[in-house]
């Protein structure tokens, strides 16, 4: 656990790396049907394999969407915190395709902590979605984040 001052003190460095998750078929074809995007590169296995892929992929809102539960799992700690929401992306970009089967994580560096009242902060992480064995990542962004405390400081 950080306290928000601590945090501050963090701005620049490397604040959390999330352990690996799978991005198997059961996944992608499960995110296909909730969102309703079943483009054949997703959910076609002996289609895709005609691809500049060789394999299906995840949709690139797949792995943005895991950032979720890579924060969680890797990120810092903050005490005192009552409420947690996404604020949105200042910069996001898809970098490589995330093969049916492969692994990711998220890398997270804090670029900024702003205070935006007594009670809540904004943190801006720079985040990058590994694939693992390979030298591009899926994807960087810089997300905003809204946090918000019981008490002021």
């Amino acid at each position: 656990m950080v306290t928000r001052q601590e945090l501050r003190g963090l701005v620049g460095q490397e604040v959390g790396t999330s352990r690996w998750f799978t991005m198997d078929q059961e996944r992608i074809d499960q995110f296909a049907e909730v969102t309703e995007d079943h483009q054949y590169i997703h959910i076609d296995p002996a289609r895709a394999k005609d691809t500049p892929f060789g394999t299906t992929i995840a949709h690139g809102f797949l792995t943005l969407s895991m950032l979720s539960a890579m924060v969680i799992d890797g990120g810092p700690k903050l005490e005192g915190v009552t409420m947690g929401v996404n604020y949105g992306f200042d910069r996001l970009r898809f970098i490589s395709p995330v093969p049916s089967g492969a692994r990711v994580r998220g890398v997270f560096v804090l670029k900024a902590v702003e205070d935006k009242s007594p009670t809540e902060i904004q943190t801006t992480y720079t985040v990058t979605v590994e694939i693992e064995g390979q030298a591009k990542p899926a994807l960087v962004a810089d997300w905003l984040g809204r946090r918000h405390f019981a008490e002021a400081t």
